[in-house]
């Protein structure tokens, strides 16, 4: 399955994954990520709502998890962005029975090419996108674009773990535990998703290691940008503001 996926283009491999999750996407990454992956949202929207945006786009906003803590705690209009037909549906529903159907509007696209004029929005969140784009160097572009100038970009990814016990443990749990887990909690579509993830996370970073990311957000016209690993590295969050002119 790996050499068969590496093979096809980044975004088929996001919707082959994720096209028959959606009803308990959010549910299960809790439960597979030991209930780190809610904490982690919560950490990636913490930065956002101090600058009080009122208009915020959400890019691979799935069952719309984040966009929901967006409209609920910053109190902002917010767009929710996703390549899955069958996520967004998965989010309108999530929305209207939140009752929020006036405060979060969504839009099927991909992250490469937004439909959307320049400095359209005053932030922008995007969460485990970059490993299923062909080129994120230029998405991250593309994703600066429509922020206004002085708009905060905030992120979620999974990361690698060093040392010598993390590392080895974080090896472990991806490529045995959290496959069987899957299964276990999830059927075949999990298992698929479990199965993929390890291998997946740790060759983006092999090519892309985090001091990448922090240069390719700066060249993308971010300033101010930071980096907080979090859970002994299994988690990244990252931040910055679109410069100024």
């Amino acid at each position: 399955m790996q050499t068969v996926q590496a093979r096809r283009p980044p975004n088929e491999v996001a919707r082959g994954l994720f096209d028959g999750l959606p009803d308990r996407y959010d549910k299960l990454a809790d439960v597979l990520s030991m209930g780190q992956d809610r904490r982690w949202r919560r950490a990636m929207v913490d930065t956002v709502v101090p600058y009080a945006p009122a208009s915020v786009l959400d890019v691979a906003t799935g069952p719309a998890g984040v966009a929901l803590q967006l409209a609920a705690r910053a109190r902002a209009r917010v767009t929710g962005v996703d390549i899955t037909p069958q996520m967004l549906r998965a989010a309108a529903a999530n929305v209207a029975r939140r009752g929020l159907e006036h405060r979060v509007a969504l839009v099927l696209s991909r992250a490469e090419q937004l439909p959307f004029p320049d400095a359209t929005f005053d932030a922008l969140t995007f969460t485990y996108l970059l490993r299923y784009v062909d080129d994120p160097a230029a998405t991250l572009s593309e994703l600066a674009r429509v922020v206004k100038p002085g708009g905060v970009v905030a992120s979620l990814e999974f990361h690698v773990p060093s040392g010598r016990f993390w590392h080895p443990m974080w090896l472990l749990y991806t490529r045995l535990v959290l496959p069987v887990a899957g299964w276990a909690l999830g059927g075949r579509e999990w298992y698929e998703v479990g199965r993929f993830l390890g291998p997946s996370i740790s060759n983006h970073y092999r090519r892309y290691p985090l001091a990448w990311h922090i240069g390719a957000w700066e060249r993308a016209g971010m300033v101010d940008v930071r980096a907080r690993v979090m859970s002994l590295g299994g988690g990244v969050v990252m931040s910055g503001r679109r410069a100024d002119g």
